[in-house]
């Protein structure tokens, strides 16, 4: 199996021209041979907490039923990052299109304190299964709290996929965290940030895989869009970059 982390550079709350970059990147993790591919953290509105109670939509809205067309047509797991509106508020989810099935939500389950005034927090962890491998979501500072990835290990994760976006401290703090994940769990661990701005400070990406002994296999750097390529068969991964 193939698994693709995107890095892409966010216009704040402009939906389609993101929506057209995802689906940029998603054809290069076509290209790749792909099963799945996965973004950043609010993805396709930017990391705006401020703004996210007027960029939230229902997880049914018709706008994102580009990512299912493109899951039916590529037979490829797709997770994209957006404000969802629920009863109670508004979830940092992330949406999971699979071909011929119906969308599922994962909502971030363990919210930073800045989060607080402007999301509410999930309450139950999204498995994905592919290829025979288990795949569990979670999101930025949830990620970085180790009984997150303890309780991925304890459902049977083969991999543990990171959706953040974090600017230089926070990637500081990744590149030794998630190497502890993997190796404590023998898990595979792969990291999708954006770049640029993102709500008071700028992402710079490095979005980059991990095998199960904590070794890192391939980063991105801090300014480029692309997709890291992890193959479960070989234990090898990959950058790749868009031509622009």
């Amino acid at each position: 199996m193939k698994a693709c982390a995107a890095q892409l550079r966010p216009i704040a709350g402009d939906l389609a021209a993101n929506v057209a970059k995802h689906l940029e990147l998603i054809e290069l993790a076509v290209s790749q041979q792909a099963d799945v591919v996965f973004f950043p953290e609010l993805s396709l509105t930017g990391f705006e907490p401020r703004l996210a109670d007027s960029f939230a939509i229902d997880i049914a809205d018709q706008r994102l039923d580009v990512f299912q067309e493109h899951s039916d047509k590529t037979d490829m797991l797709i997770g994209v990052g957006m404000p969802i509106s629920t009863g109670s508020g508004v979830f940092i989810g992330m949406v999971w299109f699979s071909p011929g099935d119906a969308r599922r939500l994962y909502a971030k389950q363990q919210l930073h304190a800045d989060e607080l005034p402007y999301f509410v927090a999930g309450g139950k962890q999204l498995v994905l299964e592919r290829n025979g491998s288990r795949l569990v979501p979670a999101i930025c500072y949830e990620s970085l709290q180790m009984d997150h990835g303890d309780s991925a290990a304890t459902l049977s994760a083969d991999m543990y996929l990171a959706s953040v976006a974090k600017p230089v401290g926070g990637i500081a703090k990744a590149m030794t965290h998630y190497p502890a994940v993997a190796s404590k769990h023998n898990m595979l661990v792969i990291m999708a940030n954006c770049v640029g701005p993102s709500d008071d400070f700028i992402s710079v990406g490095q979005s980059a895989a991990w095998n199960g002994r904590g070794e890192l296999l391939a980063q991105m750097d801090a300014e480029a869009e692309g997709v890291v390529v992890l193959d479960t068969r070989n234990g090898s991964a990959s950058v790749k970059t868009l031509d622009h």
